[in-house]
């Protein structure tokens, strides 16, 4: 039995059973009476003969209008005549809001000079097909004429641009190449695992070169009780000799103590750290 799709099934059955080809009627085909099956869609695929694989498709009714603008001409003659042009760094980033068109355009557009002292290859075609629009010059002559002053015009500004390089190499300016520049960000990455050592080491020595010499001389011994003896004196009521809130109440005091400190018990002691 040849392929049929599911909408022709039951009526491929149907012919079958009528010839008596099938003798027992198929437990499914009542259901598929009662419920048949999608029919086919508008637009059914076209019927192909035996042995018609190999024949020629045939082309549509309807094709698409060719759309060509002027500009996309001149755009691809400049790109011919400057292909160094493609790869100077474009930024396509698109802004929040669509960019204004320059002032300067229509019959008021005579120079390329008038949109900037540095055009790019969009001003030059743009120029180009402005003379030929509004000017009413041959498309030949306004493209020999945008070119020229294009090339003017970058010219005058890579001299402009290599006389101010050497001006600031003379004043001490350097100005490294993106090669060198690669080279000194991979030294910086190399010597950061030295540098933070360095700056480890240094932390360390510094914690390790402080160190409080403690002495206490309050009646309490030479030795560190962590304020244990402190705090025991203090709830027995027992205040100790000397206190910075005596030597602030009789300043006199505290200025005889400055003037003389050899008269001082304490300054016999060597470890004693003196704070004032």
């Amino acid at each position: 039995m040849v392929r049929r799709i599911a909408s022709q099934v039951h009526k491929q059955v149907s012919r079958l059973m009528r010839v008596n080809y099938i003798k027992d009627e198929p437990v499914w085909y009542q259901a598929v009476l009662q419920f048949p099956p999608l029919p086919l869609p508008p637009k059914s695929p076209p019927f192909r003969q035996d042995g018609a694989r190999h024949s020629k498709l045939v082309p549509p009714k309807h094709k698409p209008v060719n759309i060509a603008y002027l500009e996309d001409e001149v755009r691809r003659q400049f790109f011919r005549d400057h292909p160094f042009e493609a790869f100077r760094p474009v930024s396509i980033v698109e802004g929040g809001v669509v960019a204004e068109e320059h002032p300067v355009q229509g019959k008021d557009w005579i120079r390329l000079s008038q949109r900037g002292r540095c055009p790019s290859a969009e001003d030059a075609v743009r120029f180009a097909v402005n003379l030929h629009k509004h000017h009413k010059v041959s498309l030949t002559v306004a493209y020999t004429r945008a070119v020229a002053e294009f090339r003017a015009l970058r010219a005058e500004h890579d001299i402009a641009s290599s006389f101010s390089r050497m001006e600031a190499e003379a004043y001490g300016a350097v100005f490294p190449s993106e090669v060198d520049r690669t080279f000194q960000k991979e030294d910086m990455v190399y010597k950061a695992p030295e540098r933070k050592r360095a700056l480890d080491e240094g932390a360390l020595l510094a914690r390790k070169r402080w160190r409080a010499i403690l002495s206490i001389d309050s009646g309490m011994g030479n030795t560190w009780s962590r304020g244990h003896e402190y705090a025991k004196l203090q709830d027995q009521g027992i205040r100790p000799r000397h206190t910075y809130l005596d030597k602030l109440s009789n300043p006199s005091s505290l200025q005889q103590e400055i003037a003389s400190p050899a008269t001082d018990s304490r300054s016999a002691n060597p470890d004693f750290l003196r704070i004032l």
